[in-house]
């Protein structure tokens, strides 16, 4: 809920207006029950705990990458289900890369996140405590956000609106939009509806191919939504919000690494102000897609600069943990069981 919400319930139960703030912001904190509200009087906690429950993540399992101290959380949802996040310290401060779904329909071939389908949608309480559990957890506050981890945001719209009008909040955490990336698939109905919002976030694009007969064999939204159609409504986009897109692209070794490839993308992408995000491949178990060794991934962005582009090569963190761009999986407690053993 947000404050508005909040305000209408709490009036509606018959309490004093100004208990909605501090509900608000008590919830906007990261608690774990009512219990944890010493201002509030324990016959509300107790009413409250009556009508409705708070939308929190317990950690299953906590793993800690040895090479760059990134840290991969695994998370129970109220319903039992699992879904991973992942926090990554930079020069600049704190990132957190959240989920959005339990699973993903999108079946994006060199992406573990959708292997299994899609269970659910997240709601904007279940994102926003991806965050907050980590600042409790860690003592830290969180500067950035990254709608980059398991699920499709734009395939869970309503809630994903929600959730950047809750964490953006002057009464809650207050993390600037401008401080937030929302990574899509290619969901063209979605980018068009998120124009309207003309909202100060980052849009990157997940488009990892330079045509349509790459793009298709490994991402099957390409199907429905081809290069074509997509790059219309980033443009569309880019003409109503004035925001500069950020493209991601995974180079897989002899896929999309070619300085063919190079050249056709930088061809799809002029006349668009925006800047592409070069993510080695990442090794997922259940595909053979392979990264490009090192001089290649850097002849490509030196090619991409070349004819205009500017390009950049992601720093890969958490290899270690599986925490990587695409590593990200719906698990059974038993796969994490099987974790603690081995």
């Amino acid at each position: 809920m947000n404050l508005e919400e909040i305000t209408d319930l709490i009036i509606d139960i018959g309490q004093p207006k100004f208990r909605a703030s501090q509900l608000f912001k008590w919830l906007q904190s990261g608690v774990q029950s009512f219990d944890e509200m010493s201002n509030i009087p324990l016959a509300l906690r107790n009413k409250l705990s009556e009508i409705g429950y708070i939308a929190t993540v317990k950690p299953i399992r906590k793993f800690v990458s040895q090479i760059d101290g990134t840290v991969k959380y695994v998370y129970e949802l109220y319903d039992g289900e699992l879904i991973e996040s992942v926090l990554m310290k930079y020069e600049h401060g704190y990132t957190v890369c959240i989920s959005t779904q339990v699973g993903c329909r999108m079946g994006c071939k060199f992406c573990a996140s959708g292997l299994y389908g899609l269970t659910r949608n997240l709601t904007a309480s279940e994102m926003l405590a991806q965050i907050t559990y980590a600042q409790r957890d860690n003592n830290i506050r969180i500067s950035n956000v990254v709608m980059m981890g398991m699920g499709e945001p734009l395939d869970n719209f309503e809630n994903s609106i929600k959730f950047l009008k809750l964490v953006s909040d002057d009464n809650g955490l207050n993390i600037g939009l401008r401080h937030i990336s929302l990574s899509t698939s290619g969901v063209v109905s979605g980018i068009n509806k998120l124009a309207d919002y003309n909202l100060p976030i980052t849009l990157s694009i997940s488009l990892h191919a330079p045509n349509d007969t790459i793009r298709s064999s490994t991402m099957p939204i390409n199907n429905k939504w081809n290069i074509d159609a997509l790059l219309k409504a980033c443009k569309e986009y880019q003409n109503i919000t004035t925001r500069r897109i950020s493209f991601e692209y995974a180079l897989i070794e002899g896929v999309n690494d070619s300085d063919n490839n190079a050249k056709e993308l930088a061809s799809r992408l002029k006349g668009i102000m925006c800047h592409v995000n070069l993510i080695p491949a990442n090794p997922v178990k259940e595909n053979s897609f392979k990264k490009p060794d090192r001089k290649s991934i850097i002849a490509f962005q030196k090619k991409l600069e070349s004819y205009g582009i500017t390009a950049t090569i992601r720093r890969t963190l958490g290899a270690d943990i599986n925490a990587s761009c695409g590593q990200l999986k719906k698990k059974t407690k038993e796969e994490i069981i099987d974790a603690n053993i081995h």
